[in-house]
């Protein structure tokens, strides 16, 4: 059995298609550009004879039903999957469940208008997602298709961490609480950092940093989320690409009142004109490593604020916890930039986290690994994520989990 993960966004439907036996990538590409007069594909697949081949094309793809058409016809011309009946489900990320879903979903009417209800809430995301799931069902109603939440995993947040000191009316009316996101990834690279303890995860407390264009931080007690980073939307918490992250919110009222700016125009100021773009006008820290390197003052700057905010964020959440078995670097930055996690744990060897700074060096080795010292009494620890196969066997797990209910 195979299962399908899709991600769907607004003009785009990034896939990935897994085995279910071992969990191999059978089949991966994206669809760009959707609506436009030309549309990309590029896929990447496993033949029969298990030779990697790949494909570039550029067409009209006018709607995302047109492009799960197209990516299902590949599939098959490709000879991936010989008939539907060969999927045991279809994962759909989704990237705001409000405070409906703690767990990957089968999805029925009654989840999607659920989802369209939070939409409010995920403006630029629920309704692309929506947009895949609903199209898929159309077209497959006999495959299972399961929402994966970015939120879910955070849900286990106690309300302590998830409301805010706002008026209680705004909680219970309109739900604005903290939610949290990016659940997918610090779910799936906290079991990695379990097995790589040698504990089960439901013994450890562990600090998950997911860094790249977008950013959260996450405590985890016995397996369990209670604090996060991103709030009610992702903007809330570290410094990302192109969001500011934690800022005093006056300052809305003062560009408003003293700039004459309007909602939208601050929305588009703080959500894709700040962060390190804001800093130094650039969002890819390695362009940021490199200018820093060759003396440029503002990207130092951008590298400063973003380590200052993530040990704030470390030292905090180790407070929370009150015992830390590890720290774990994910996503691009997190893998990828030796200067953020050195100078992210710089300073904490009282707190017993040291590094060691030959570990810590990428040199070719990019997969998991453990960049403290011996003597470090909190490992720290390298982890890529893969936010597809997390969403891959919780959709299967999903499907099975019912399949035994009704035997």
């Amino acid at each position: 059995m195979k299962v399908l993960v899709l991600n769907s966004g607004s003009s785009s439907i990034k896939y990935q298609l897994f085995e279910t036996h071992d969990w191999a990538v059978r089949a991966h590409g994206a669809v760009a550009r959707i609506g436009e007069a030309l549309s990309e594909f590029k896929e990447s697949w496993v033949d029969a004879d298990g030779t990697r081949q790949t494909q570039h094309v550029e067409r009209a793809i006018p709607s995302h039903r047109a492009g799960i058409d197209h990516i299902i016809a590949s599939l098959r011309t490709n000879r991936v999957i010989g008939d539907i009946s060969e999927l045991a489900a279809i994962g759909h990320r989704v990237v705001h469940g409000g405070e409906h879903f703690k767990s990957p979903t089968i999805v029925d009417e009654a989840v999607v208008a659920a989802i369209r209800a939070v939409t409010p809430l995920a403006p630029l995301h629920n309704p692309a997602n929506l947009e895949g799931i609903e199209v898929t069902r159309r077209l497959f109603p006999q495959v299972p298709s399961v929402a994966v939440f970015d939120t879910a995993f955070h849900q286990t947040m106690p309300r302590t961490a998830y409301r805010y000191a706002l008026p209680e009316w705004l909680y219970l009316e309109h739900r604005i609480r903290r939610y949290g996101f990016h659940g997918t990834s610090h779910h799936y690279v906290a079991k990695r950092a379990a097995a790589m303890l040698g504990k089960p995860l439901e013994d450890c407390h562990l600090i998950t940093l997911h860094l790249g264009n977008g950013a959260s931080a996450t405590a985890i007690r016995d397996g369990n989320s209670v604090d996060t980073s991103m709030g009610l939307t992702p903007l809330e918490g570290l410094v990302m690409g192109t969001r500011s992250g934690d800022l005093d919110p006056a300052i809305l009222f003062y560009l408003a009142k003293n700039l004459g700016l309007e909602m939208t125009a601050i929305e588009d100021l703080l959500n894709r004109q700040s962060g390190l773009l804001g800093i130094c006008g650039v969002n890819d820290m390695r362009e940021i490593d490199r200018m820093a390197e060759d003396g440029d003052d503002r990207a130092e700057l951008a590298i400063g604020i973003t380590a200052h905010r993530i040990k704030k964020y470390i030292g905090a959440y180790y407070a929370e916890l009150g015992r830390l078995d590890a720290i774990v670097f994910t996503g691009g930055i997190g893998e990828n930039s030796m200067e953020i996690r050195c100078r992210a744990c710089e300073g904490l060897e009282t707190l017993g986290i040291k590094i060691d700074d030959r570990s810590n060096f990428c040199g070719e080795h990019r997969g998991e690994r453990c960049i403290s010292t011996p003597e470090s009494q909190v490992r720290v620890l390298v982890i890529p994520t893969n936010e597809e196969l997390e969403i891959a066997q919780q959709a299967f797990d999903a499907t099975v989990g019912v399949a035994r209910a009704t035997q």
